[in-house]
């Protein structure tokens, strides 16, 4: 992954921002199915691949029916870099989504969340994109908010059992793969459409996470009976609202905008989690942990204000 990108490969206009801002509110909601569905008896991993699973398949006849022309016009690294993020992607829902079967929603959403400090890192690297100075302390900022919410400790206790560290390990693990899943999908989504991306991308993850399901024996939960209605009820919530509206809406919104902005604010989902997970589950946070959410926000306005006046630069050295 060498190849450089453009820092703003299309015109930046308002709609990047509010279908992310859509996106963000939609997988807030993850940690809160997921634990239910948790709670209704259903393995972690299976919720991971029913996620993904119900996404591609609801995808497929749209893809079939209207993008069949791009995708025969796929080369071979596109697909195998689209193939990537799958995988990357299986790594992310394996790991975050047990964590939280260890550790509360705050503490595994806030961790899962640090992505934009390896992004931060890796996309100069890898996509050759400029980070500024404002976005490198915003980044800052809001690392340092996850992590006063995160030190604070409690806000809650975990459906299986109480494993602290196990769980943020967990989350760290789907926090690196997270990030190498954005930096993939800027690259790629200055030249595919976003259905066709994510089409791939989530058909490439379910498959691998079927199969993971099959290795740990767990498929004959499925079909045999032993979850309730609610835990498929909450397992499909979960494909449609964070996974189909969540998910697609950032890489709908990496073909505007770079990867670490869109990384960045993602350090949203944190404080959307834990609104709801005060009402689902009583986890409260505490007065420390409400400022570590207060530092996030000003670091994403922050971030905001210093993209658009990067793309409005951009567009004057653009101009002939």
């Amino acid at each position: 992954m060498t190849t450089t990108v453009s820092a703003v490969p299309k015109k930046v206009t308002w709609q990047p921002f509010a279908v992310l801002a859509i996106g963000l509110l939609a997988t807030s909601s993850a940690s809160i199915f997921i634990r239910f569905a948790q709670e209704e008896g259903a393995p972690s991993l299976v919720i991971s691949a029913w996620r993904l699973v119900v996404a591609t398949l609801i995808l497929t006849p749209i893809v079939l029916a209207r993008h069949r022309q791009e995708l025969r016009t796929l080369n071979r690294n596109q697909i195998g870099l689209a193939m990537l993020a799958g995988l990357l992607l299986t790594v992310h829902f394996a790991s975050w989504i047990t964590s939280l079967e260890y550790t509360s929603v705050l503490i595994s959403v806030t961790l899962v969340t640090t992505n934009p400090l390896f992004v931060a890192v890796l996309s100069p690297l890898l996509l050759g994109e400029k980070i500024t100075q404002k976005t490198i302390g915003a980044v800052v900022l809001a690392l340092i908010g996850g992590v006063i919410i995160t030190a604070a400790g409690g806000a809650g206790s975990a459906p299986k059992q109480d494993s602290p560290l196990l769980g943020a390990v967990l989350s760290l693990i789907g926090s690196v793969a997270v990030a190498l899943y954005f930096i993939i999908g800027r690259r790629l989504r200055a030249t595919m459409s976003v259905i066709p991306y994510i089409w791939l991308t989530y058909g490439a993850g379910a498959i691998a996470l079927v199969i993971l399901v099959i290795l740990a024996g767990q498929l004959p939960v499925v079909f045999d009976g032993s979850l309730s209605a609610r835990a498929y009820l909450f397992m499909t919530l979960t494909a449609l609202l964070p996974q189909l509206i969540g998910h697609s809406a950032y890489n709908y919104a990496l073909g505007y905008l770079s990867a670490a902005f869109v990384s960045l604010s993602v350090l949203f989902e944190p404080i959307g989690s834990t609104i709801l997970a005060v009402f689902a589950f009583e986890e409260q946070p505490t007065l420390i942990q409400i400022g570590g959410g207060v530092a996030i926000l000003i670091a994403l306005w922050i971030a905001s204000r210093e993209e658009r006046r990067k793309e409005l630069r951009s567009r004057v050295e653009l101009e002939p």
